[in-house]
């Protein structure tokens, strides 16, 4: 059995739906509990709650990129990057050298460039 089947939570990959306020409108989020979580860490280190933190996201969704077509897996993707640029962090503290060329890859960077630092969350 894979060692990810013994160890996760099956709570973690259960559904919730969640009302949320943006721009204006109320709208429901669908997303699985462990996502969630980690957007409730990351609005807790950028000191604020969980909804103006989405809120803060689908702002700059909306300011930056012109809107975002599926916002749910834009925050899928939020947090597959908060947790990658966290293990990332404690690999180079670690190790005191770069992450191995198996780290994510930005969109607009598409090809053979990968990153090699991530921008940390501001203070």
């Amino acid at each position: 059995m894979c060692k990810i089947s013994q160890e996760l939570e099956a709570a973690s990959y259960i559904c919730q739906t969640r009302s949320i306020r943006l721009g204006g409108h109320v709208t429901s989020i669908r997303l699985e509990t462990l996502f969630w979580r980690i957007l409730e860490e990351i609005a807790a280190l950028e000191g604020t709650s969980l909804g103006r933190f989405l809120t803060k996201l689908h702002d700059d969704s909306l300011e930056f990129r012109d809107g975002i077509g599926n916002f749910t897996a834009y925050l899928r993707c939020a947090c597959i990057y908060h947790v990658a640029t966290r293990r990332e962090r404690a690999h180079q503290e670690s190790h005191k050298e770069p992450v191995p060329e198996t780290t994510l890859m930005p969109l607009a960077a598409r090809g053979n460039a990968r990153i090699k630092t991530f921008e940390p969350y501001p203070a």
